[in-house]
């Protein structure tokens, strides 16, 4: 089943209070999905020529001090870093070739959740409560955030099966439904040069956004072809650093709404996950077309598009 909550906000005076607004929308979607939740948060974005990853150990005893160590000493460049339970969100101005080979070679169980100038994943098994409050959701801050809670029906209960997934910089995908052609879409993606960490067929969703775009289309035009080549039943929430997308199958059986005000732009599964954001009584509140993209970024600040 699973639950979908995104938020994006227009007025940068709520950047501060962006985790305390997301934290109940996303536990509002709880009974959606209890096996594991996660979310991605775009803030704190470095400098031009830097790079940010999150990075997640499932070892409580990791040792994330000897780690950090070796990688510093190892690059060709500077790096910054700071832990947050069970991940670390490294800074760097090192490419991620090396990070990546260093990684491999010294802490294969270390996962790379997402690599970018400004995106955050954090995720893990357990109810959402306890997986917002491990890594203290209510106290972030940023521009816009998407999240997800998780019932798995496919695969196991795992933090790497949980979303979202990453699969280019600073792009991510929550995906409540199934797709019937992702094995085929996988090889193909390979074929291309995407890496893939798990069989969860969001993951090769998000894969193919990042394909589509690194060839020159635009998130809209990405979303789009889509509509085309991914068979089966879907809602896709995306995040980039600059905003994010919704987009329903043509069919559009699984459930969702929007709602905007001059303040924000939300998205949930269900209405009741933004019934607590403030001015909420006065919002546009709406059902998504079925394949329609609808995208709002910080360069456009609300672009609607139909579908293909």
């Amino acid at each position: 089943m699973c639950g979908i909550v995104g938020l994006y906000l227009k007025d940068a005076g709520l950047e501060s209070r962006l985790g305390a607004l997301f934290e109940p929308m996303l536990l509002s979607m709880s009974d959606r999905g209890p096996d594991s939740a996660g979310f991605a948060i775009y803030g704190d974005e470095v400098a031009a020529g830097n790079i940010k990853f999150t990075l997640q150990n499932e070892d409580p005893a990791h040792d994330w001090d000897g780690l950090m160590q070796g990688l510093r000493s190892t690059l060709d460049g500077k790096l910054d870093w700071f832990r947050n339970t069970s991940a670390a969100v490294v800074k760097t101005s090192a490419d991620e070739t090396s990070v990546r080979d260093y990684l491999a070679a010294h802490s294969p169980d270390t996962r790379v959740m997402s690599v970018g100038r400004s995106i955050e994943i954090l995720k893990g098994v357990g109810h959402p409560r306890l997986v917002a409050e491990r890594f203290s959701l209510s106290g972030m801050a940023g521009s816009h955030i998407i999240g997800h809670t998780r019932m798995a029906t496919e695969s196991a209960v795992t933090m790497s099966g949980s979303h979202p997934f990453s699969t280019g910089h600073d792009l991510c995908l929550v995906h409540n439904g199934s797709l019937s052609n992702h094995n085929q879409l996988r090889r193909e993606l390979v074929r291309h040069g995407l890496r893939f960490e798990t069989e969860n067929d969001s993951e090769v969703a998000a894969g193919y956004l990042t394909w589509r775009m690194r060839e020159g289309a635009s998130l809209s035009e990405a979303l789009r072809s889509a509509i085309d080549d991914l068979d089966g039943f879907y809602t896709f929430t995306v995040g980039t650093r600059h905003g994010f997308a919704v987009l329903r199958d043509p069919i559009a059986c699984k459930p969702a709404v929007l709602a905007e005000t001059e303040q924000f732009v939300a998205m949930a599964s269900e209405y009741r996950a933004l019934a607590r954001l403030p001015g909420i009584a006065n919002a546009k509140v709406w059902e998504p077309e079925p394949g329609k993209v609808y995208v709002w970024e910080h360069s456009a600040r609300h672009v609607e598009e139909t579908g293909t």
